[in-house]
């Protein structure tokens, strides 16, 4: 049997102004109504609750327990009923959220610790995966990826392009750094490094097959990652996104970021879960972040 709130804070009410009377203004209902009530409540549960007296009405054991379980509910109330009228409610709980090694390595991993200090009680659960989980399935709540379609289940927001250039290591092209890069027809017979076929979806990997003889692509590889460690070791040039080779001291840009490699960076989640504190919280910081560092994403220096 479970006893209703109206019950607790019906002796509540009688136990604070010892009378019938008093308890029926407080609740702003009739003394019959009180009565009727009081006398059903210890008939359901069979425990009288409180002593009538001349003077008065006093708790027994069992009614004053109620009355303490009455007192902790309702200032539980009240405490809630404070966070929400302050706008004081803080965010709370797991949040997964999907992305790729290199985003991670080369720009997401300050934005996760700044959230963390912003949010202290939102528990970061980073999915690494070089493919789209499905948010519908709630795989993860929130998806930061470079692409161009993304899924039009999903909603968010585009943040920037995230460009892509020709970069060699900087001991093989002095000329470059003094912005007197090679042109593409010197580039192709060098020894070149690419993504694997398996990515072919990405630009940069069409551009590598159409413009560069098969007998130059020395390695490929399936992560960009490792292309541009591949490129730093000196085994060929080879398309890299700014984000990461703008970062790496021994790499220099061959060429201007090309607009045929570029694709969006996105921040998504489902719908259903835009309006979650977490979930939103969480994009307008990220958003905020990600904006400050355009620039690096883009890639937005000349060679020339």
């Amino acid at each position: 049997m479970q006893i209703p709130w109206d019950d607790f804070r019906l002796v509540k009410a009688i136990a604070d102004t010892r009378t019938l009377n008093g308890a029926a203004d407080a609740l702003s209902i009739n003394h019959s109504t009180v009565f009727r009530r009081l006398a059903d409540l210890e008939k359901r549960i069979g425990i009288i609750i409180f002593e009538r007296h001349r003077t008065g009405y006093s708790l027994t054991s069992a009614g004053e327990e109620m009355v303490q379980l009455a007192m902790r509910m309702d200032e539980d109330v009240n405490a809630f009923t404070r966070k929400l009228m302050g706008n004081k409610l803080i965010p709370s709980g797991e949040l997964r959220v999907t992305t790729n090694d290199t985003l991670l390595v080369y720009l997401l991993m300050p934005i996760f610790a700044s959230f963390r200090r912003a949010y202290p009680t939102i528990n970061l659960d980073i999915v690494l995966s070089n493919q789209v989980l499905n948010l519908s399935k709630r795989d993860a709540d929130i998806a930061i990826r470079a692409t161009d379609n993304p899924p039009e289940t999903l909603v968010g927001r585009r943040i920037c392009a995230l460009n892509w250039a020709i970069y060699g290591l900087k001991a093989d092209f002095p000329d470059a750094e003094i912005g007197q890069p090679p042109d593409m027809n010197v580039l192709s017979t060098r020894n070149w490094v690419s993504l694997g076929d398996q990515l072919g979806h990405i630009r940069a990997v069409r551009f590598v097959r159409e413009r560069v003889p098969e007998a130059r692509i020395a390695i490929k590889i399936n992560t960009v990652l490792g292309l541009a460690e591949a490129v730093e070791e000196g085994v060929g040039v080879g398309p890299l996104p700014c984000l990461i080779a703008d970062q790496r001291p021994k790499l220099v840009r061959l060429t201007d970021p090309n607009p045929e490699f570029a694709t969006g960076l996105w921040i998504l989640t489902h719908p259903d879960l835009r309006s979650s504190p977490r979930v939103r919280a969480f994009l307008d910081l990220a958003s905020t972040e990600l904006m400050r560092r355009k620039a690096l994403i883009e890639g937005l220096k000349s060679t020339n």
